[in-house]
């Protein structure tokens, strides 16, 4: 019994949805099934995500544009080439969010998506005219 195989255990280390532990799989070569089990004992290395709100979903998305823009975010990641057809996409994306929420939208969720469509618009126009 010594020298029998041991299974082996696949754990993925992605964030699950709802805040729940990464999932484990398990599996096993030659014998008993209970020879490899996953220990769901582990600590999360990685902190939880923070929930989807609709004002996160909108600063996700800005912030997209501002790197598509040229905008270098985190001053330790290499910034991105400018690529202003996309960064139109998004902010025309965010548009017709608006105008599909109009009246649906706490006054914060409101504020949060008029103030990042001013400021995306803004930085478009100033970097679409002409030199």
């Amino acid at each position: 019994m010594a020298d029998e195989e041991q299974g082996f255990v696949i754990r993925d280390k992605r964030a699950s949805a709802g805040g729940e532990s990464p999932s484990s799989t398990t599996a096993t070569t030659k014998g008993s099934p209970s020879s490899a089990t996953a220990s769901t004992d582990e600590p999360s290395r990685a902190a939880p995500a923070p929930p989807v709100t609709f004002s996160s979903f909108v600063i996700s998305l800005g912030s997209s544009s501002l790197m598509l823009m040229g905008e270098q975010l985190d001053p330790q990641q290499a910034s991105m080439p400018v690529n202003l057809p996309q960064a139109k996409e998004i902010i025309d994306l965010l548009s017709v969010l608006e105008d599909k929420t109009k009246g649906n939208l706490t006054s914060d969720e409101q504020t949060v998506l008029r103030d990042m469509l001013y400021a995306l618009r803004m930085k478009y126009v100033t970097l679409a005219s002409p030199k």
